[in-house]
């Protein structure tokens, strides 16, 4: 039997699957003693799969056009003399490795689907493929799903206002069963952008995302996302952006942002 101790980097590589089947024996020995580290990596896992399920549909995309003409540059045009030959089906899966790793993460959104120009690759990410993103990445989080809590809102709302240079609060959503955990500051197509999460009391977890950067978004009215297994209603305000995400169904999402919505408009 393994002496090793368990370290973090077996237990990632557990949640991914790279173990030997022994070593995964010794972990799983460890988890059902440790229901808390359990618990975590369930976490993970369950993230893991939003995360995948989400950004399934880019990967049954075509390659690419620019991709495409890499992978079929003809034998004529490489110089042996100049540099190695790399033949066709190298090249090809150099490609497709390229575009793999444009679409491996979150980041990998920000050229779906723009690669035929210049101009458009300055395309950015929709509002309701943002907050989805962010919300399946932070919201199975057990130990820290938020950075700033709700017992230190006022700290919350100071920090997120000063980032955002602009004033942003949370909703009450308290009547309606849902209390603020907490607040977070995440990377927007070109500046910071708010995530608030709320939660309700079985567990349930809802966030809303809050950016400035759709002030000149003529897409305002109040509409309905269905991200993988996410469902986000979503409107612009004035200079505001907002977005509502969670898993639950898409008539009990409704009545949170109508609340939401109607609580932003008399502010």
């Amino acid at each position: 039997m393994s002496t090793l101790p368990i370290t973090e980097a077996d237990l990632q590589a557990y949640v991914d699957a790279l173990l030997p089947e022994s070593r995964r024996a010794e972990i799983e020995d460890y988890l059902a003693a440790h229901p808390e580290e359990a618990e975590r990596l369930q976490a993970y896992s369950d993230q893991k799969a939003a995360l995948r399920d989400l950004f399934k549909p880019v990967l049954d995309e075509p390659l690419p056009e620019a991709l495409r003409e890499l992978a079929e540059i003809p034998v004529a045009a490489v110089d042996p003399q100049k540099r190695p030959f790399l033949p066709r089906w190298s090249l090809q899966r150099i490609a497709a490795s390229f575009a793999i790793a444009l679409l491996g993460g979150a980041a990998g959104w920000l050229g779906h689907g723009q690669y035929q120009s210049s101009e458009r690759m300055a395309q950015v990410v929709p509002l309701s493929r943002q907050a989805a993103v962010a919300h399946v990445v932070y919201s199975p989080d057990i130990r820290r799903p938020v950075e700033v809590s709700a017992e230190q809102e006022d700290q919350l709302v100071k920090w997120l206002s000063k980032r955002l240079g602009t004033p942003v609060s949370p909703p009450k959503l308290g009547t309606i069963g849902y209390e603020l955990v907490g607040g977070r500051l995440l990377p927007g197509n070109t500046g910071p952008v708010a995530q608030f999460m709320y939660q309700d009391g079985t567990g349930q977890r809802l966030t809303l995302y809050v950016s400035t950067e759709n002030a000149v978004s003529r897409d305002t009215g109040f509409r309905f996302a269905r991200e993988g297994e996410i469902n986000v209603f979503y409107w612009v305000d004035g200079k505001f952006g907002y977005a509502l995400s969670g898993g639950i169904a898409k008539g009990e999402l409704a009545k949170v942002a109508t609340a939401v919505y109607d609580q932003l408009e008399r502010k």
